[in-house]
């Protein structure tokens, strides 16, 4: 779980950037952050440490849980962030996808391209809250 320097790291990373979008954000950013720190829990309590070369499917359905709410905030909410958000969220699950179609990218590959597309979906999380943040004080809103 939280094992390793890179994982405590991204735990601090991940709180920090959820904590944000809580404190400055509106509904949109509430909900993606919401979204990803469960998505985030979930994906360590169900990960299998055992099974690093096969395809986890408990972590592919979170995965396509939180596409389906990022996809759903496109949709909904009319914001750009949400579809950098999407988009790095789709690379997540694209890349379970070629494991499950028999295309074998080595392990620190995969786990590469999970990882970093995780932190563009935070990335674009924060900088969507900073907008509707500056937004809302440029309006005399705060």
């Amino acid at each position: 779980m939280l094992d390793t320097l890179y994982s405590q790291v991204g735990a601090v990373i991940t709180v920090l950037v959820v904590g944000f979008a809580f404190w400055k954000g509106e509904e949109p950013e509430k909900i993606a952050a919401a979204a990803y720190g469960l998505g985030w829990f979930a994906s360590m309590l169900v990960q299998d440490d055992a099974n690093l070369y096969g395809i986890q499917w408990s972590m592919l359905a979170v995965d396509l849980i939180m596409l389906s709410v990022l996809g759903a905030l496109v949709w909904k909410a009319r914001r750009g962030w949400t579809v950098w958000a999407t988009a790095m969220q789709l690379l997540v699950v694209m890349s379970h996808l070629m494991a499950l179609v028999d295309v074998r990218p080595s392990a620190s590959s995969f786990y590469f391209v999970i990882n970093l597309a995780g932190y563009g979906v935070l990335l674009a999380i924060a900088i969507g809250t900073f907008w509707t943040w500056q937004e809302r004080r440029a309006a005399g809103l705060e």
